[in-house]
Order: structure tokens, then sequence, then C-alpha cells
């Protein structure tokens, strides 16, 4: 039996994390198959738009070696996706274990026999911590500074 992993997220500003957790969620699966959220549910979840758009997002992801197939997430809820997609096991990042967020999912999928796995977040590393790091950048930086800079 072929087990089918799937590992949704905003993949947006990818970096280590997001790297790490797909390679462990490949290392536990024999397909897996990664969510990319969309722009609007993005916006509906967090209220704000990724840096990176949708599109750019799955072209990113979908060239990693161990990814087996991209889906775009266009639905607010995890077990409309799974109808759709059909998967065995679905990947988070253990900053979900415990949250009712993760409870929830671990709820939704238990009714239809599928496995939620947490993988080690990492701390040091997020697109928040990355978004913040560019907000103080570009506060400091006034812009088409860089421009004006490679044009002299």
């Amino acid at each position: 039996m072929t087990v089918v992993g799937y590992a949704p997220g905003a993949y947006d500003l990818f970096h280590i994390g997001h790297l790490n957790v797909l390679k462990h969620a490949a290392e536990h699966c024999d397909r897996l198959v990664v969510g990319v959220v969309s722009d609007e549910m993005l916006l509906q979840a967090k209220g704000r738009l990724p840096v990176v758009p949708l599109a750019e997002r799955m072209e990113i992801v979908r060239n990693l070696r161990f990814v087996d197939d991209v889906h775009a997430e266009v639905v607010p809820e995890k077990i409309d996706t799974w109808r759709e997609v059909r998967f065995d096991v679905l990947f988070k990042g253990d900053d979900w274990r415990g949250t009712a967020k993760g409870q929830k999912l671990e709820r939704d999928f238990a009714a239809v026999g599928v496995q939620v796995q947490y993988f080690p977040y990492t701390v040091h590393t997020s697109s928040t911590i990355l978004r913040r790091a560019l907000a103080a950048i570009d506060a400091q930086e006034p812009v088409g500074r860089g421009a004006r800079a490679l044009s002299s």
C-alpha cells in the first residue's frame, strides 16, 4: 500500500524551516503532496497577503526533488482538501501540537482515518522573523537606494 503524505503550509519566504518539515515528511511517506495555501486563504486566516504570490510559491516547492505533487489550497478547511487529494497522513510543524487548531485537525482527521504527524518547528527561522527583518531593513533604507547605488 502506498502511503500518501500531505504537508500544507504557506511556504512564503521559503526558508530552512520549510525545507526541514518537507524533508522529514518525505521520509515518512511513499508519495508527498505539498499543499500551498492560496493568497486569499492566507488573507482570510492571517489577515495579510503573502510576500511571494501563490504561483511562485508553488513553483519553488514543486522543484524540490522529494516533492511528488503540489496542490493549491483554496478552501479554509483541511478536511475539504482531503476530500480532493485523499492523503493518509498530514504533516505539520510541532508549533501546532496542543493548540486549538492542532486539536481540531486531529479530531477531523481521526474521523476519516488520517494520522496527523508533527515535526520539530525551526524556532530560529520563521517567515514571521523574516518579515520583521525585511520591514526593519525597509524602514532604514529609502526606496530605490539600491537601484541608485547599482547605477552609479
